[in-house]
C-alpha cells in the first residue's frame, strides 16, 4: 500500500517538475523583468492559475479546514468576501498599478509619495514574509503531509535510534525538504517558472481537493453515496450550517464589515506575494480576465476549504486532536493508497507554489527595492538578480529554522491573519489614501505606516491593551485603526498639504485598455456572493 502511495506520489511530482521546465526552457532569467516579472507576458489563464494556487496553500487547506472543524460554515467568510476584493483589484487597483509600469508595491508608493515610504514598505513586507509568512506556509505543510502520508510511522525507526520524538523528526524533515525545492523554483526560475508550475499544481490541487470532499461524502453516505453523505452531514450539524458568526465565532458577523473585509481586501489588491502575479499581466485586459477568473473559481472554495473540516467534525470530534491536524487524518482515512500519493503531491505543490512565491516576492522587494535603490543604485541586470537569489538563500534559511517552531500554536489560521493586521492595515490604509488623493504628502503615509504598526502590536501584545483588544475584538479593532490612519493622513493632507497635486503619468508598459466584460463580469460575481451567504444566513444567533 505504501509503495502505491509513493510511486503515484513521485509520478505527479516529477510531472509538473518535467512540464515547468519544458515550457520556461527558453525564457529569460537574467534580466530583472523576465526574472521578477516573467517579462510582462502572463496571460489570464497563467495569472488565474498562479492567483489560485499561491493563495490556496496549506494555510488555507490545513488551516481554514480546521477552522471549520471548530466553527463550521461561517468561516467560509474567507472565500466568499475574498470574490468581491478581486472584483475590486480588476475595477480599480490594478489600472493604476499597471499605468505606472511598477514592479513591486513599495515601488508605486515610491512614485506617489517618496524614497523613504518604498524603502520602510520594503522593510515591512520583508520582516513578515520572512518571520510570518514564510515559517508558517512551511509549518502547516508539513503538519498536512504528516497526516496524509502517515511520516511518522516511516521515520519512527529513525527517530528512536537518535532518541526523537518521531513527530517532531517529521517536522524537520519535511520543512527542510520542502524548503529546499521551493527555493530551487524560486531562485532557478524567476517568475514565469513560478506561474507555470503554480498553474500545473492548482490542477491537481484542485481536482483533489474537491475529490476529498466526494470520497469523504460517500465514505459518510455508506451504501448511500454521496448524497446520503451530504444528507447526513446537513442532519448532524444543522446548527454548524450557517454563514452568520456568532459573536463567540472566530468569525463574529460584524467584523465581516470590518477587519475581515480589510484583511481580503489586502491581501487580493496591495499583497506583494500576490499582486506580483498581476503586474506581470501582457495588459490590462489580460489582468482583469486573470482576477477575474480567479473570483469565479474562488466560489468553489467552501467546497474544498471548508466542508472537508466540517466533515472530520463528524469523525473525529470525539477523539483528541487539534483542529489543525483533522485535514490531513482525514485525507489520509479516505483516500485509496493510489490517491493518497497523488493528493500528496498537489500538496506539496501548494507548499511550495506559495512558498516560491513569497520567496520571490521577497527577492524582488530586496533587489529592486533595496539593492537597486540604496545599496547599489549603479548595479547592472545580472547583480540585481544575483543579489535577489542571494538573499533568497538567506531568507529561505531564516524561514525553514523558525517553522518548527510554531508546533506548539493552537490554531494556526487564527494566528496568521492576527500577525497579518500588523502590517496588512497600515500598508492598505497608505495605498488607499495615495490613490484616492492628490494632496496627502509623503509624511502622512510615513507616520501611518510606523505608528498602524505599533498601534497594532501594542494592542495585541501589550497589557492592559491586550485585554481591551481582545474585549472589541480583534477583527473590530483593525478596523477602528484603519479608519484612525485614512483619517490622521487627510487631516494632515489638509493642514500641510503637498505644494503640487501628484499627476499620475502612463509609462506605456503594457496595453491599458481594459476588458469590455470588466464591469458586468464582477457585478455579477457580486451577486452571486451575496446569494450564496443568503442561502445559508441564520441571523438568530446573533443577540439582537
Amino acid at each position: 500500500m505504501l509503495s502505491v502511495t509513493l510511486i503515484s506520489f513521485l509520478f505527479f511530482t516529477g510531472l509538473v517538475a518535467v512540464l515547468t521546465w519544458y515550457f520556461t526552457r527558453n525564457d529569460d532569467h537574467e534580466s530583472s523583468s523576465g526574472y521578477f516579472l516573467g517579462g510582462r507576458s502572463l496571460t489570464f489563464p497563467l495569472i488565474a492559475g498562479s492567483l489560485l494556487l499561491t493563495n490556496l496553500s496549506t494555510e488555507q487547506m490545513v488551516g481554514l479546514n480546521g477552522a471549520a472543524f471548530t466553527d463550521g460554515l461561517c468561516v467560509m467568510v474567507w472565500e466568499v468576501v475574498a470574490v468581491i476584493a478581486l472584483v475590486l483589484m480588476a475595477w480599480f487597483f490594478l489600472p493604476r498599478f499597471l499605468k505606472s509600469g511598477v514592479s513591486t508595491l513599495p515601488e508605486y508608493l515610491e512614485i506617489r509619495f517618496d524614497h523613504q515610504t518604498q524603502v520602510i514598505t520594503n522593510l515591512i513586507f520583508l520582516l513578515a514574509y520572512v518571520g510570518i509568512l514564510l515559517p508558517i506556509i512551511l509549518y502547516t505543510g508539513a503538519t498536512g503531509m504528516m497526516g496524509i502520508l502517515d511520516v511518522p510511522s516511516m521515520l519512527g525507526g529513525l527517530a528512536e535510534s537518535i532518541d526523537l520524538d518521531p513527530k517532531t523528526l517529521s517536522l524537520w524533515v519535511i520543512v527542510w525538504g520542502v524548503g529546499i525545492i521551493g527555493s530551487i523554483y524560486a531562485l532557478f526560475g524567476g517568475l514565469r517558472t513560478v506561474a507555470v508550475s503554480d498553474t500545473l499544481n492548482g490542477i491537481g490541487l484542485l481536482v483533489g481537493g474537491l475529490m476529498i470532499t466526494i470520497f469523504a461524502l460517500s465514505m459518510l453516505g455508506g451504501d448511500g453515496g454521496m448524497s446520503a453523505g451530504a444528507t447526513q452531514l446537513f442532519e448532524e450539524q444543522k446548527e454548524r450550517f450557517n454563514s452568520v458568526g456568532g459573536e463567540k465565532s472566530s468569525v463574529p458577523f460584524g467584523a465581516i464589515f470590518s477587519g475581515i473585509f480589510l484583511l481580503n481586501l489586502f491581501y487580493w489588491t496591495t499583497n506583494q506575494q500576490i499582486i506580483q502575479r498581476t503586474f506581470g499581466a501582457s495588459s490590462l485586459a489580460e489582468g482583469q480576465k486573470g482576477v477575474l477568473l480567479t473570483g469565479a473559481l474562488k466560489l468553489l472554495g467552501p467546497m474544498y476549504l471548508v466542508v472537508p473540516g466540517m466533515i472530520a467534525y463528524s469523525i473525529f470530534a470525539g477523539d483528541d486532536i487539534k483542529p489543525d491536524q483533522a485535514y490531513g487524518l482525514l485525507v489520509n482515512k479516505v483516500l485509496p493508497p493510489y490517491l493518497t500519493g497523488f493528493f500528496a503531491a498537489a500538496m506539496i505543490g501548494a507548499i511550495l507554489s506559495s512558498f516560491n512565491s513569497a520567496l520571490n516576492s521577497s527577492c524582488t522587494l530586496f533587489s529592486l527595492g533595496l539593492y537597486k535603490n540604496v545599496f547599489n543604485k549603479n548595479a547592472d541586470e545580472a547583480s540585481v538578480v544575483r543579489s535577489g537569489k542571494v538573499f533568497g538563500w538567506i531568507v529561505a534559511i531564516v524561514a525553514m529554522a523558525i517553522a518548527p517552531l510554531l508546533a506548539n500554536t493552537t490554531s494556526i489560521f487564527g494566528y496568521l491573519q492576527k500577525m497579518n493586521g500588523m502590517y496588512f492595515i497600515p500598508i492598505f490604509a497608505v495605498v488607499l489614501v495615495g490613490m484616492v488623493t492628490k494632496r496627502v504628502p509623503a509624511f502622512a503615509a510615513k507616520l501611518a505606516l510606523l505608528m498602524g504598526f505599533i498601534v497594532i502590536a501594542t494592542g495585541y501584545f501589550v497589557p492592559p491593551f491586550d485585554k481591551i483588544v481582545a474585549s472589541l475584538h480583534e477583527f473590530h479593532f483593525l478596523g477602528l485603526v484603519f479608519s484612525w490612519l485614512v483619517i490622521m493622513q487627510l487631516v494632515i493632507g489638509e493642514i500641510w498639504p503637498r505644494e503640487t497635486e501628484f499627476v499620475q503619468q502612463d509609462v506605456g508598459a503594457v496595453n491599458m485598455t481594459p476588458w469590455r466584460y470588466a464591469i458586468p463580469v464582477g457585478l455579477v460575481l457580486i451577486v452571486i456572493v451575496i446569494s450564496i451567504y443568503a442561502t445559508f444566513a441564520d441571523f438568530t444567533v446573533l443577540d439582537l
